[in-house]
């Protein structure tokens, strides 16, 4: 019998997502920096900056800060098999709810600190039924909170610094098929289950040489995602039953790269901010994925899957202007190119060239409140891509319809 290896590709990543960075890496966290091409290492605006760069903390100005909100995703992935065949796929996915949650308060004029909770990875992807690739993959649910308790210090009118600890928590569900069908030509299934948590850091300085321009450096460091034990069920026809156990376990490591971002910020008039990022992902620690089962048969054996990403950088730009006391209206946009060989392009993550689009607008309906709203437009752009190991590739092409809404509130 041919021998079948369970490919469990996936650990706290999303088809993310999610305004994803390429590969499986969420930036919804903070719908103002939304709405600005999620630009946010140069902005001190309020507590949101403890994701982008706890270091500008130290120049928020309100004595408390808070900020939380959610994004809805709704996001569309379309296959076509390669020529000449015409056979198509698209995924019919649940919306996702990726969230934030900020708190920070100033102790005296030069320490600050804060809290930030949000959800960097995780999201939902389901195939059609059926659908020519479910041996790699059918459906896919996996959430991650990350807790970021964080300390900033400035040091005089032009320079502050920050620094915060990760502790990163959460848990995948994951299905697809084997082809290992019976007598009812009924296809056999796989599903794993598995949680983990690890730790990690953020730090960040924010240097103002003048009252208009602000300058931002943050790196957020690699956190390995390490799954130990997870649950492994398999439905396969009786007669094979000996060859794939019906309960097993299974080790992997996912790391989730380290990111070096740079930024600025201008304040041309008291209405008129522009700014840009530079966002530099270490996606080269992601060369492969090993997966190590508890019980090995003949047909089940551990594996190293290929994977061979590539470090990219994201070009972010956006702005605000301020129209009135009750209202600011922003736009963005960004371009972030996929990490991801296209000789080893899974549909597990189906991660493209992408282009985003933003808007967003902020409403002050009363003092010290701040309703936060944002729109995200992404788009995949068409690629042709196999996965060699298996011989599957094709033509892919994505799109994102992402939504937001949120609140600020300081005193």
């Amino acid at each position: 019998m041919k021998k079948i290896t369970l490919i469990f590709t996936l650990f706290l990543i999303t088809a993310s997502l999610v305004s994803k960075a390429g590969g499986y890496q969420v930036s919804l966290h903070g719908q103002k920096q939304i709405g600005m091409g999620l630009i946010g290492t140069s902005l001190s605006t309020d507590a949101s900056c403890l994701f982008y760069n706890p270091g500008a903390l130290g120049f928020v100005k309100e004595k408390l800060s808070f900020s939380g909100g959610m994004s809805l995703l709704r996001s569309m992935v379309a296959f076509q098999y390669r020529d000449p065949s015409t056979y198509t796929a698209e995924t019919d996915n649940p919306f996702g709810t990726p969230f934030y949650f900020y708190g920070a308060g100033r102790i005296n004029d030069r320490i600050s600190v804060g809290l930030a909770i949000n959800t960097p990875y995780g999201n939902s992807l389901e195939w059609e039924k059926d659908w020519a690739g479910r041996y790699l993959i059918e459906s896919i649910k996996l959430k991650a909170i990350f807790f970021q308790p964080s300390v900033s210090y400035k040091i005089n009118d032009k320079l502050s610094i920050g620094a915060g600890f990760v502790y990163a928590t959460g848990d995948v569900d994951l299905t697809k098929r084997l082809p290992v069908a019976g007598v009812d030509q009924v296809d056999g299934t796989v599903n794993i289950k598995g949680g983990t948590k690890n730790y990690g850091f953020n730090a960040g300085i924010l240097y103002k040489p003048t009252d208009k321009l602000q300058i931002g450096i943050d790196y957020r460091s690699q956190i390995d995602m390490n799954v130990e034990g997870g649950d492994v069920t398999m439905t396969v026809p009786s007669s094979l039953s000996t060859k794939f156990p019906a309960e097993n376990k299974v080790d992997v490591t996912l790391p989730l790269p380290a990111n070096l971002d740079i930024g600025a910020s201008y304040q041309f008039t008291e209405k008129l901010m522009l700014g840009f990022s530079l966002n530099y992902v270490f996606w080269g620690v992601y060369d492969s994925l090993i997966f190590d089962f508890e019980t090995n048969t003949d047909a089940l054996a551990d594996s190293r899957n290929p994977r061979d990403y590539s470090n990219t950088l994201i070009f972010r730009a956006g702005g605000e202007y301020n129209v009135n006391k009750l209202l600011t209206v922003r736009a963005g946009g960004y371009y972030d190119p996929s990490p991801v060989n296209t000789d080893y392009f899974t549909p597990e993550t189906p991660s493209l060239d992408n282009i985003g689009l933003t808007c967003g607008v902020s409403v002050r309906p009363v003092k010290n409140l701040s309703i936060d709203l944002s729109f995200l437009y992404l788009m995949g752009k068409e690629t042709k891509a196999e996965y060699i190991p298996d011989a599957f590739g094709g033509t892919y092409k994505s799109r994102f319809y992402i939504p937001g809404f949120g609140f600020t509130y300081s005193l």
